[in-house]
């Protein structure tokens, strides 16, 4: 593969082309927030897609490394007090200036009219369960050995138009030299659901906002060097009533 499809369609499987024809029910069932999906991909496209981000994305990269700060402990008054920011190290290409590399790449995979493509929409609301606005941030991070995001829960309570909740779709290639990464999310109050990540080819999908965090990447040994979990993502607001 040398370029993305223009459709996102031509990326489904059999099991995949049913849930965007809604004739197969996947994604935020019965009031969920959140689904891991595999098999919604065509398991040979995934990896041509993989082999593609990995081949082309990996030298327009931004690091993004937000540690846990000082003050978390230094600035403790009272014991049990313990107050944790999101703390984050990933690797991401952004596509907010049409200027950046990162920008004119993803142009020439095709990546930006995939992503724009009916059929990313259509499947993003047969996801979600819900009609989703036309247009929406996009972004693709890539998880190195070590690589992690703490707990967070992505409210915007300052944007009105997500301050109510709103829909993200993620689309996961690994290379084979990840062994396993794990995402943990709050149900009842509690850090008790687990999900493997670490797929090529998986589909999740988030009703935010939400707690949740992905636990460092761990690498099959000796493979450090090649562990990479690629993620395509977008964000999608809801469509208001009529």
């Amino acid at each position: 593969m040398r370029r993305l499809p223009d459709e996102f369609e031509d990326l489904l499987s059999r099991r995949g082309l049913a849930v965007l024809s809604r004739r197969l029910r996947a994604g935020l069932a019965g009031g969920a927030t959140f689904s891991a999906e595999t098999g919604l991909l065509d398991a040979r496209r995934a990896r041509s897609v993989r082999d593609l981000l990995d081949r082309t994305l990996r030298d327009v990269l931004t690091p993004m490394a937000d540690p846990i700060p000082d003050w978390t402990i230094t600035g403790m008054q009272h014991d049990y007090g313990e107050l944790l920011p999101k703390a984050v190290r990933v690797k991401t290409a952004t596509f907010s200036s049409r200027r950046s590399r990162a920008f004119a790449r993803a142009r020439d995979l095709n990546l930006h009219a995939m992503l724009a493509s009916a059929s990313y929409r259509a499947f993003a609301e047969a996801l979600a369960g819900r009609p989703l606005k036309r247009g929406h941030g996009t972004q693709v991070l890539c998880y190195g050995p070590g690589d992690y995001a703490g707990p967070h829960n992505d409210h915007h309570p300052e944007d009105p138009a997500a301050r109510g909740g709103y829909t993200d779709v993620h689309l996961t290639f690994c290379t084979d030299a990840v062994r396993r990464q794990t995402l943990v999310a709050a149900r009842d109050g509690h850090f008790t659901d687990t999900s493997d990540v670490a797929t090529v080819g998986g589909v999740t999908c988030y009703r935010l906002p939400f707690w949740h965090y992905v636990n460092p990447l761990e690498a099959r040994r000796g493979r450090e060097r090649d562990a990479r979990r690629w993620v395509v993502l977008g964000t999608f607001l809801d469509q208001p009533p009529r």
